[in-house]
């Protein structure tokens, strides 16, 4: 029992965030699992399959304030689910702590360029879904796909950014589309793939579940009640953490 509250606060807290900030769960709740003692396939497996809630959580919230794009949120299905499904059935050639500085760095790369750009993501300026956005976009999301697959934390941030810079949303619409597909279609599923390999702990998930949807839906609603300028500092801020924890995991040893 006390193993199972922890786990449920521990859930709220990474899912209340990954909610308000568009993604970063895997950075308080992924390491956490290990530390409880879950070997780290289990861990991940475990993770993914309580993200789902965070979507479900999220969803709830944001349905009712009508913050999707039907055809922005097709095309982030369409284009990201088969990187997803590549992504968690490949096997990964380069070695994981190279696979891991390169996504740190990527992450606070992600963090310093939208703080260099103040005005990014404030207001809601929906680009035209024409030809060249639709491909370069699906290109792109399908690249994050393939990393939300096969990595273990981080890529919402890359779906919420992507979705700034190049579809116009502000912050606050972005984090809705992200937290709805990615933690529902994305994550739902590389957590069928990973669900075939057996290495769920499924004694710990209704407390993590519990906790998600409890994190997600207060997450949800506090970037909307907040506004697109806290939620692109949360953003900021989280990028940030997130690309400095990958950096010091991939040079630690082991």
């Amino acid at each position: 029992m006390p193993t199972l509250i922890v786990l449920t606060v521990i859930a709220v807290v990474a899912n209340a965030l990954s909610a308000f900030a568009g993604g970063g769960a895997g950075l308080v709740q992924l390491p956490a699992l290990v530390l409880l003692g879950l070997p780290f396939a289990s861990a991940l497996a475990t993770h993914k399959v309580a993200s789902v809630a965070l979507g479900i959580g999220a969803a709830g919230r944001h349905w009712r304030a009508s913050s999707l794009n039907r055809n922005l949120s097709a095309l982030v299905l369409l284009a990201g689910l088969p990187g997803v499904w590549l992504g968690a059935n490949a096997v990964l050639s380069i070695p994981d702590n190279v696979a891991t500085a390169a996504l740190g760095l990527l992450t606070v790369g992600l963090g310093l360029y939208s703080a260099r750009r103040s005005e990014l993501g404030r207001t809601d300026n929906t680009t035209p879904l024409t030809q060249r956005t639709v491909v370069i976009g699906a290109a792109v999301l399908f690249v994050i796909g393939l990393l939300n697959g096969s990595l273990t934390s981080g890529t919402g941030l890359f779906v919420t950014l992507w979705l700034v810079r190049w579809f116009g949303l502000s912050y606050s619409r972005a984090v809705a589309h992200t937290l709805i597909l990615v933690g529902l279609g994305w994550n739902g599923s590389g957590a069928l793939v990973l669900g075939f390999s057996g290495e769920i702990h499924w004694p710990w998930l209704p407390a993590l579940i519990a906790g998600s949807l409890i994190g997600g839906y207060l997450g949800a609603h506090l970037s909307l009640v907040r506004g697109s300028g806290m939620v692109k500092r949360a953003f900021e801020a989280l990028a940030l953490l997130m690309g400095a924890s990958l950096l010091i995991r991939a040079f630690s040893p082991v």
